[in-house]
């Protein structure tokens, strides 16, 4: 007769893993700004020891707040442990929902830790039961029983764990788990103010255990013959020590034994884990504080089932016909609408937002939510009607010469090989340029570059990012090689190489262009990205020469002409920076004379271009500090550079303080025509955090009004040339501020003219302030070699 299986039931110690996880991970925030980092890695250890382990049973216990049985003997138990972190203590309460979140029981007891709570379910369930305690706390090792009883447990971070049975430990140790108590009776244990015998640590406790076997057995064999107990090896200052403190050894012996006697009352489960597990639940609560890289991991926990409802709502399957595929991208940019925070957004996200799994009834939910919002305007007029411009740009891609890219590839290839032999004269040894590991030793071991102000890795290195050799450019000529080595491999490696396997029969490349894929708003691509390649080197300009026009057409760019700084004029009604505009004037030559108190005719080009860093600096936020590194200047000379900006533009300081305050009281901002972003940062208790989130909160109503601008503007564009054209002329790419289209060549005027048109009047005249909005037109053959068609 076959042996029945024992079930395993794994044993949660909440609160050690919840503080190994604060600590190890990087603080992270909720769409509402609460703190959720610690929550975060719980739900990791938990997903992770559950798809390892695969536990029939969870149950989980918990510290309660107050005194324990341990401070009633002895008050400075713990006493040294800092008072918890505001934030932590938060999580620890959240992490209880998480749980009830995933269907897993909790267990405590007034006056008993969490140790003792596990202890005393251990001990019983064994009985029935293999048990597997999770924990970060190596106390829980003297709980290990053979393998009826082991301890899961963290070794580094939240990822690296390891599984103790009878034999880890007394390989680990020296001697079995009963005697950790011993151990830490002699040794003590600093974290819990456990004081152990004073002048004793860790290895002399260990050869005291491992020669005697007990607290109890040495001091035994001390009272009976201290002259044998020196015969066995034990040293006199040890043997000193030893006698001298024996109350202290078994008063801690005490505080480190663990309690098998909790007043709980622990149920056997009936029911399996996998059986009572919720996975919408479960996935919903993630999704609520924004863990949406744990919801594929929970729908991996779920039966084919309960994913196809997960996933599919109610039956209804979303990309099943026309009418629901629409429906779908429309729930997707409401629920992006909704909380900017979400980018391109799951079938979960909405269920998650609307609750409900029908799709056509998540949409009325989502409908009914944007109304409730405020967001109307921005969606009917901008986001809706945007969906099929996209799915048509898309569509139909951009053409590439695959020539053109093949004759930069041998030519940048031989480069790389040229540069890559410098390198190695210059450095008196063969390497390997891509690893910073043998990088860095090279940099500043061998050749002693860079100094104690170089940033360094997680792992204690020094950093060898490109924004780190940038700047010791100039100090020796290894950086300058390599630099333009990386350049020119990530060009070959992420455009020129990259980009001929995807282009389709017709030779056009066809990338995705996402409209809900940023947080500020505007459209973003991948797969490549066509927004990032370069524009500032020749290196990178060549690759837009491979962009090109099918016979008779030519591409058209049309770009707006400093739109950010037009916006904060607009914005902030500010009458000195939009009399700038509305004269004409260059408004970065203009900003120099009255920052630098000259005549506009005397201003030098140093004097623009420090001008320039100013008013881009402004609008993103920079402090003194930032503003004092791109100026290349001191710190008492960029204040004084931005004290006189502020006394000059007052109106645009008042705007951005009273932007720091909107966004400090509502978490979020809003663009001109409705559009908000939220700033969950800035509810954070880590300063550095919270100065991210304000930075980015002063420029998001300038990058989200001007993303909803060019947003509308290809729906009025694209709009226009269907009418107009049908389906010849169209845009092919969006880079931010710029639309290119391929339009026939005779008509690129004509259409050059309505496309500047519909750019310039996207933005009402009434929201305008008098100012002029501007927009460049260029044309050409290929992306790489265009021409001003006028407004340049």
């Amino acid at each position: 007769m076959a042996t029945k299986r024992r079930e395993t039931l794994v044993l949660l110690d909440t609160h050690a893993i919840i503080h190994r996880a604060y600590h190890a991970l990087p603080p992270l925030t909720a769409p509402t700004g609460e703190p959720v980092g610690a929550v975060y890695g719980l739900l990791m250890m938990l997903l992770k020891l559950i798809t390892e382990l695969k536990p029939d049973h969870v149950v989980a216990a918990y510290d309660l707040p107050g005194p324990t049985h341990r401070h009633e003997v002895y008050e400075a138990y713990k006493g040294t442990r800092p008072k918890l972190e505001e934030d932590l203590t938060q999580q620890i309460a959240r992490s209880r929902d998480a749980l009830r979140a995933f269907g897993v029981p909790v267990y405590e007891a007034p006056g008993f830790e969490a140790d003792d709570v596990i202890g005393t379910i251990a001990t019983s369930a064994k009985k029935n039961f293999d048990v597997i305690i999770a924990s970060g706390d190596m106390d829980t090792l003297q709980l290990v029983d053979g393998t009826r009883v082991r301890v899961y447990t963290l070794r580094k971070g939240i990822q690296d764990t390891v599984l103790y049975d009878e034999d880890a430990v007394r390989a680990r140790f020296g001697f079995g788990p009963g005697q950790i108590p011993d151990f830490k009776g002699i040794a003590g244990d600093a974290s819990d103010n456990i004081v152990g015998i004073p002048g004793v640590g860790e290895k002399g406790a260990t050869e005291l255990i491992t020669q005697f076997g007990s607290l109890e057995k040495v001091y035994r064999a001390l009272a009976k013959d201290p002259n044998a107990v020196v015969a066995r090896g034990m040293r006199a200052r040890l043997q000193q020590l030893v006698a001298e403190h024996e109350d202290e050894a078994e008063f801690s012996k005490v505080l480190a034994t663990i309690r098998t006697d909790a007043p709980i009352s622990f149920v056997e489960p009936e029911r399996s884990f996998f059986e009572t597990f919720d996975g919408d639940r479960a996935a919903a609560f993630c999704a609520e504080l924004g863990f949406r890289s744990l919801v594929p991991r929970i729908q991996k926990l779920q039966t084919a089932e309960t994913v196809s409802r997960a996933v599919m709502p109610s039956g209804e399957v979303l990309h099943g016909t026309q009418q629901h595929t629409q429906l779908f991208k429309e729930c997707q940019v409401m629920v992006w609408l909704l909380n900017s925070e979400t980018t391109n957004p799951t079938a979960d996200d909405i269920v998650a937002v609307s609750r409900e799994r029908d799709i056509v009834a998540a949409h009325a939910r989502l409908e009914s939510l944007i109304t409730k919002a405020d967001l109307t305007r921005v969606y009917r007029t901008i986001e809706q009607p945007l969906i099929s411009v996209v799915d048509a740009l898309n569509r139909r891609g951009v053409r590439v010469d695959s020539t053109e890219l093949a004759a930069l590839s041998q030519a940048y290839h031989a480069e790389l090989c040229t540069l890559e032999q410098q390198i190695f004269d210059v450095a008196g040894e063969k390497f390997n340029i891509n690893s910073p590991k043998q990088l860095g030793a090279i940099l500043f071991d061998k050749l002693g570059l860079g100094g104690s102000r170089q940033k360094k890795t997680a792992t204690g290195q020094v950093s060898t990012r490109e924004s780190e050799l940038v700047k010791l450019a100039g100090k020796a000529p290894i950086i300058d090689l390599i630099l333009q080595y990386r350049e020119r491999a990530k060009l070959l490696g992420t455009y020129i190489d990259a980009i001929p396997p995807l282009l389709d029969q017709s030779g056009r490349l066809h990338t995705t262009f996402s409209q809900t894929g940023t947080t500020t708003g505007r459209i973003s691509s991948r797969d490549p990205n066509l927004q990032n390649i370069p524009i500032k080197t020749d290196l990178g300009r060549r690759i837009r020469q491979a962009f090109v026009a099918p016979e008779g057409m030519v591409l058209l760019a049309c770009d707006y002409s400093q739109i950010e700084l037009r916006l904060a004029a607009i914005l902030s009604g500010d009458e000195k920076l939009g009399g700038i505009f509305m004269r004409g004037e260059d408004v970065h030559a203009a900003v120099a004379a009255r920052v630098f108190g000259v005549d506009e005719s005397a201003v030098t080009k140093e004097m623009r271009r420090r001008a320039k860093v100013i008013n881009f600096g402004i609008l993103y936020g920079m402090g003194v500090n930032a503003l004092r590194e791109q100026l290349g200047t001191d710190r008492a000379e960029a204040q004084d550079f931005m004290n006189k900006y502020f006394e000059t533009f007052e109106t645009l300081a008042r705007y951005l303080e009273k932007t720091r305050e909107t966004v400090a009281r509502t978490g979020y901002t809003t663009t001109l025509f409705g559009r908000r972003r939220y700033f969950p940062g800035m509810q954070s208790s880590v300063p550095f955090i919270r100065a991210a989130a304000e930075r980015m909160a002063i420029n998001a109503p300038l990058q989200g009004t001007q993303a909803d601008m060019i947003k509308l503007a290809m729906v009025r564009i694209h709009d226009h040339c269907a009418t107009v054209y049908g389906d010849v002329p169209g845009i092919v790419l969006q880079i931010h501020d710029e639309l290119v289209l391929e339009v026939p060549e005779k008509e690129q005027r004509t259409i050059a003219e309505a496309v500047v048109g519909i750019m310039t009047e996207v933005l009402p005249r009434a929201d305008t302030a008098g100012i002029p909005i501007t927009v460049s037109a260029e044309v050409g053959r290929t992306w790489g070699s265009m021409h001003p068609l006028y407004g340049k």
